[in-house]
């Protein structure tokens, strides 16, 4: 059986991240959406998604296909609902649609004489950017037992200090060498030739990701994520960074999620609780409005490409979006669209030619191409987010 993620209705829920990518490559816990739904299917999915990023992820059909709402997180129970569906066949959770079988993509419309199968047990969904780190925890329990389950760790240098040895995993390459491991309120795991550098304190949970560097000193905590090829330092709590991306020197990033190619600059921190300790509202680019969290401790969202100066500060609950860079003193306001240039004394617009060769040099220290594909996308981006921008 042939299997398709599609971003479903929660995508632009979702933004700013899913302006770059399918709802499927979202990182949460130690694996993408994607990758989760790989490992419990045992096949490659691709992606039914916006048509200005088909091109970088395209769909693959076949004869008979079933469609899976990319946000929902797969269960054994859901994996054995979804393969007995049949052609006609839609999976639906309350008034979820979780997934449905045939030879082409259906609209809501198209599927109302489907055969509706109704679908009982429990499962997670990220429903909104803050999902993301607020449900790191569980999901990253998750994914470390699925992935060690049956396997051995890599040895562990005696030069560090461990609290609960069996619930650390190193993968082949992984190193970490005197540092305090302390994996009493969560796993802490190590990808391929990731690496923890000396004199850092690590209180799990924690997804060390292929290539992933934790720099000397570094304090992380309270089921934190770092995604592939990223350098992180400083005090870093509760946060999910995708992928490529650096916090390389001291500063506070807290109950936050970075994008790929995002840099922040030294001594930048974001605020995760108000002063008057309310819940805190964040920017939804469905709603076009501020809406209500329900969290108590919500920090900084920022999109690909973003980065921030040094001494940068962020108020709580700041959502930046794509190819933005701050970088002038004081709190800038707690949305700023894509392609901004500025900061709490006003921002400008950040043209694409200027951003993309900042793109292209960042892009090339890590060995990956910027190319026509990225280009494009990054460009469809600067058009679809003008409303946003009032300068």
């Amino acid at each position: 059986m042939n299997y398709i993620l599609f971003d479903g209705p929660r995508r632009n829920h979702l933004l700013p991240f899913t302006f770059t990518r399918p709802v499927a490559e979202i990182r949460v816990g130690i694996m993408t959406l994607r990758e989760r739904w790989d490992a419990f299917l045992k096949v490659s999915t691709s992606s039914l998604t916006e048509d200005y990023l088909s091109i970088k992820f395209p769909i693959r059909l076949e004869d008979l296909n079933v469609f899976i709402d990319a946000s929902v997180l797969p269960t054994v129970e859901l994996v054995k609902a979804i393969h007995s569906l049949q052609k006609g066949d839609k999976l639906m959770s309350n008034e979820l649609l979780v997934a449905y079988s045939s030879v082409e993509p259906k609209s809501s419309e198209q599927m109302n004489e489907f055969n509706r199968i109704e679908f009982i047990s429990d499962f997670l969904q990220i429903k909104n950017t803050w999902d993301i780190f607020d449900k790191n925890a569980e999901i990253l329990q998750s994914d470390f037992d699925f992935i060690t389950k049956g396997r051995t760790s890599q040895p562990i240098s005696k030069t560090n200090n461990l609290i609960h040895p069996e619930r650390i995993f190193l993968e082949e390459g992984a190193k970490v060498e005197f540092s305090i491991l302390n994996a009493t309120d969560g796993p802490i795991y190590l990808g391929k030739n990731s690496e923890i550098w000396e004199g850092s304190l690590i209180r799990g949970g924690l997804a060390l990701c292929e290539h992933a560097i934790v720099k000397m000193g570094g304090k992380l905590y309270g089921a934190t994520t770092i995604g592939p090829h990223s350098k992180v330092c400083g005090e870093i709590s509760n946060s999910v960074i995708f992928g490529y991306s650096s916090k390389g020197h001291e500063g506070y990033l807290g109950n936050a999620v970075l994008g790929e190619w995002c840099n922040i600059g030294a001594d930048s921190n974001n605020s995760n609780l108000k002063n008057n300790y309310a819940k805190v509202r964040l920017w939804d680019y469905a709603t076009e409005r501020f809406e209500q969290t329900g969290l108590q401790f919500c920090g900084l969202m920022m999109g690909d490409h973003s980065k921030t100066a040094i001494n940068t500060m962020f108020n709580t609950g700041t959502v930046i979006g794509v190819n933005s860079n701050i970088y002038v003193p004081g709190f800038p306001r707690n949305f700023i669209p894509s392609f901004s240039w500025g900061g709490a004394s006003g921002f400008t617009a950040y043209l694409p030619e200027k951003a993309f060769e900042a793109a292209k040099v960042m892009m090339a220290r890590r060995g990956v191409e910027f190319d026509d594909v990225e280009a494009n996308i990054l460009t469809h981006v600067f058009e679809i987010t003008k409303k946003w921008r009032k300068y």
